[in-house]
């Protein structure tokens, strides 16, 4: 009776290595096939019973299994690239040392390529997505965490882009290198290789020229600033002046973390470190008119838009072709009108008032004639823009030039 019982179940378990086994090669002319989704379904049939394989069937189901949730490498989720990794994985630790890695590494092509389309479509938690698990895949590959964490702040997920930036600080990442270029004939644009060897195996085929190599600055300086701005965003400027200090012993003349530096200070209320940082900024680069425009910007914030025209001034006397600058005067001019109409609804009805109340117009005439010039070399530069046409049109019809006003507003009709 025991004997008989014995028999049943070797037979069962015969029964089952076959049909598992014939699963297993299924899902392997599937996967050749290109058929993903049949391999996948074999595949989970044949996982229930994978206990019951030897090791060379193991192995082969792993192999399987990552090459059929690689799929061909475009569009697949993160979440089977996750799976095609794990078995990949499994598959080189039993053995298979040329096949897995070969598929392992294509998973992080995939994940990288799949990450730059999200990158083309604004879908940024997804390339970071991406990105941060293939840097989890090899973590000397800390350039992926880099750009995962850049992926974040574009997407305004400050808590996770705050997370990565800090992991490369502790790393000491630094980023610097040199690049490879050469020109693709066929569409004269400038591409980037992964390496020299690269690069000029591809000048030989004659599809490239022109090669070029490209130092890459060190990105530690960014990565402080980086973490010093998320702070400021967070409103946590305690911790944003201790980031920013870092930032600066990395990139003393980076002129980006002074105004940083300069704005969390105006945002404490300490308004003497702030001018001191803003005059020092101007003695650094006395030549950026980008500098003499955040004056004006920060200048105008403060209410003093008398010093936030000189501001824009002197950056128009370095780039005279600064529309930002030229707009901001008009709007720093017309924004002393506000205080003379209130003095005018204050006024009465007294001989004493009405002869004030026609002083008032006279000076209120005068800041839109003021106005007037910096305006119409805004509009001769940006012709479309309807918002400063509209206010040149309220301003000449307050100034009594109906046909300049006519002008403009036929451009609307």
């Amino acid at each position: 009776m025991k004997t008989n019982i014995f028999t049943v179940a070797l037979s069962f378990l015969s029964v089952a290595a076959v049909a598992q086994k014939s699963e297993i090669r299924d899902a392997g002319d599937a996967v050749e096939d290109g058929n993903y989704a049949e391999a996948k379904t074999e595949l989970q049939t044949a996982e229930s019973m994978l206990s019951e394989a030897n090791e060379k069937w193991t192995e082969r189901f792993y192999l399987y299994k990552g090459q059929a949730y690689l799929g061909n490498g475009e569009n697949a989720s993160l979440e089977d690239l996750e799976i095609a990794a794990e078995a990949f994985q499994k598959a080189q630790e039993m053995g298979n040392e040329e096949e897995a890695v070969q598929g392992f590494e294509q998973v992080r092509n995939a994940l990288v390529q799949s990450a730059i389309n999200d990158q083309n479509t604004e879908d940024f938690e997804s390339a970071s997505d991406k990105l941060y698990y293939s840097y989890q895949l090899n973590k000397q590959d800390t350039l992926y965490l880099y750009y995962a964490a850049a992926n974040s702040l574009n997407g305004q997920d400050y808590t996770t882009a705050l997370e990565y930036y800090k992991d490369l600080k502790e790393l000491g990442y630094d980023g610097s290198g040199v690049e490879y270029l050469a020109t693709n004939v066929e569409t004269g644009e400038e591409e980037i290789m992964s390496t020299k060897e690269q690069r000029d195996i591809m000048l030989k085929t004659g599809e490239y020229e022109n090669p070029q190599e490209r130092k890459i600055p060190s990105k530690k300086g960014e990565i402080a600033k980086n973490i010093a701005l998320i702070y400021i965003q967070e409103g946590e400027d305690e911790k944003a002046i201790d980031a920013i200090k870092d930032a600066k012993a990395e990139n003393p003349d980076n002129i980006a973390l002074l105004q940083a530096e300069a704005d969390v200070y105006y945002r404490m209320g300490n308004k003497e470190k702030y001018n001191e940082l803003m005059q020092e900024m101007v003695k650094k680069n006395p030549n950026d008119p980008n500098v003499y425009y955040n004056l004006g910007v920060t200048a105008a914030e403060l209410g003093d838009n008398e010093k936030a025209i000189e501001y824009y001034k002197q950056a128009l006397e370095i780039d005279p072709e600064m529309t930002n600058a030229r707009m901001n005067i008009v709007v720093a001019i017309l924004a002393k009108e506000r205080a003379i109409i209130d003095e005018m609804n204050g006024l009465g009805m007294s001989k004493e008032d009405n002869k004030r109340y026609e002083e008032l117009e006279e000076e209120r005439k005068e800041i839109y004639e003021q106005a007037v010039p910096y305006l119409e070399k805004v509009i001769e530069s940006d012709p479309e823009n309807e918002n400063v046409i509209r206010t040149a049109i309220n301003i000449y019809n307050q100034l009594g030039e109906q046909e300049k006003a006519a002008e403009l507003k036929a451009r609307l009709e």
